[in-house]
């Protein structure tokens, strides 16, 4: 009897077994995909413990409660900007410029590179008050101070790292070391994706090289693939061989999609592997990308003077390019864009650097906001600006250069729900320690996950054996930072 049981359990199960691949073999190809795909959006629902996610990975969700921010541009500045010449104004520290700093401040302290018992250096660039709100900025962001009043301006952010590539990850990821999901990742795991057309994360890199840390920066970790961010060129087509190669016509590409995807969804159906199944999708992503792209990619649609506030030169790899690029990708659904502008370790040469680089950022980034106000899309959409740490008030490379510090540094908010002309916390009079109301990496990721509608403890990935998540097991929302 028993024996007669079991067989008819190993009929019952062989025959949902079919089931399920005559469904992936009849229904998910050709037409059928393209169908499925444009109803994949509407069934996708929140995770819940013990329940099936949804079919599509990038399906949208709904998040714990109400969000202020819809979508995120992060533009880092990759090398640390230093505080002291931007957003810090110290003038006691002038009056101390080429003196040993006081022995109390150094106790425990420790350098990237140069002695702690280098000299001060004061700053080498005028203050000045801006807006109603008299946001405080250096002479070399006088664009930005053209939106001051839609600053929140976080003057108490410390860090962990005090090398590049730790720090940087440690900023995208909550964590120093390689394999853990970016902010990007974790936004798109808890809110899906908004469009079917393009990834729904998208990132750029406009500096002099590429991040220190690389693509951990924007990777998924032991998150579902889809949810990396996908990394775009500022001209041409964004991804190579977007386009087809002579010979090969859109029949045959579609004919030839299909039968790749025939055999990728009989393997599925075989061993349930679900990178195979992310496989599949980037394969639709492409195919759909060829359309979509290019109408993303073309500037010359752009009014001449939505053009020349950004300074944007259509087909050149600027920083400019992308901040418009990231407007209309916002515009089209993409849930979250990041720009890496590696240029800001200055060592040496710190006056000439600072000038270049704010030349270079300072114009598109004030764009980028006024645009997106124009257009009804800040107050939803939250935008960040800063990099991996500060610079040291002591000197480096004889007396114009900046050493990396961990223990202060500034980054700027505007929209997606945070307070407007807006100046939090402060550093002591030297600008070395934050000491009023300070804001570690992983307080402004908890508040940008709350933002965006997530409490940040539950917001959780389970992978070997337990619970993980952006803020680890740290992190407090900043409440004061919220409109």
């Amino acid at each position: 009897m028993k024996r007669l049981d079991h067989a008819q359990q190993a009929a019952e199960m062989h025959r949902q077994f079919l089931t399920r691949r005559w469904f992936f073999r009849q229904c998910g190809v050709g037409l059928g995909s393209m169908a499925l795909a444009s109803l994949l959006p509407s069934i996708g629902q929140a995770a819940v413990p013990g329940v099936a996610a949804p079919v599509n990975p990038l399906a949208p969700r709904q998040p714990h409660f109400k969000p202020r921010a819809k979508r995120v541009i992060f533009l880092f500045m990759a090398g640390a900007p230093s505080h002291l010449e931007l957003f810090d104004n110290k003038p006691e520290l002038a009056k101390w410029s080429g003196k040993l700093p006081p022995a109390e401040m150094l106790k425990g302290y420790r350098a990237a590179f140069i002695n702690p018992n280098a000299t001060l250096l004061g700053p080498k660039f005028q203050f000045s008050r801006h807006g109603q709100s008299g946001v405080e900025l250096s002479e070399l962001l006088p664009h930005l101070g053209s939106v001051a009043d839609d600053l929140c301006v976080v003057k108490s952010m410390h860090t962990d790292a005090f090398n590049h590539a730790p720090a940087q990850i440690f900023m995208n990821t909550g964590s120093q070391q390689f394999g853990r999901p970016s902010l990007g990742a974790w936004t798109t795991y808890g809110l899906g994706a908004e469009t079917s057309d393009l990834p729904s994360y998208v990132v750029f890199s406009t500096g002099s090289k590429g991040p220190s840390g690389g693509s951990s920066n924007w990777g998924s970790g032991f998150l579902p693939t889809p949810h990396a961010g996908t990394v775009f060129r500022t001209g041409g087509d964004p991804v190579l061989f977007l386009g087809n190669p002579p010979g090969v016509d859109p029949s045959l590409q579609r004919d030839s999609l299909d039968v790749i995807n025939r055999l990728n969804q009989a393997r599925l159906g075989t061993v349930g592997d679900p990178e195979i199944a992310a496989r599949i999708s980037a394969f639709e992503m492409a195919y759909r990308m060829q359309s979509s792209a290019p109408e993303l990619m073309d500037l010359t649609g752009e009014s001449r003077e939505t053009l020349e506030s950004y300074g944007a030169e259509p087909g050149k790899p600027t920083f400019a390019n992308a901040c418009l690029l990231a407007r209309r990708l916002v515009e089209r659904g993409v849930r979250f864009v990041q720009i890496f502008h590696e240029a800001w370790d200055q060592h040496g040469n710190l006056v000439g650097d600072l000038k270049k680089n704010c030349a270079d950022t300072d114009r598109p980034t004030a764009a980028l906001i006024r645009d997106l106000k124009q257009r009804g899309l800040l107050e939803d959409t939250l935008v960040v600006w800063g990099g991996e740490f500060g610079r040291t008030p002591m000197v480096q490379g004889g007396d114009d250069g900046r050493d990396h510090h961990p223990n202060c540094f500034t980054m700027v908010l505007a929209g997606g729900g945070v307070k407007a002309g807006y100046t939090h916390g402060q550093s002591d009079e030297l600008g070395f320690n934050a000491t009023v109301g300070r804001v570690h990496v992983h307080d402004l990721n908890a508040t940008i996950l709350h933002l965006l509608g997530f409490d940040h403890t539950r917001l959780t990935h389970r992978f070997q054996g337990r619970d993980f998540r952006l803020t680890d097991v740290h992190g407090d929302v900043v409440e004061k930072l919220l409109a």
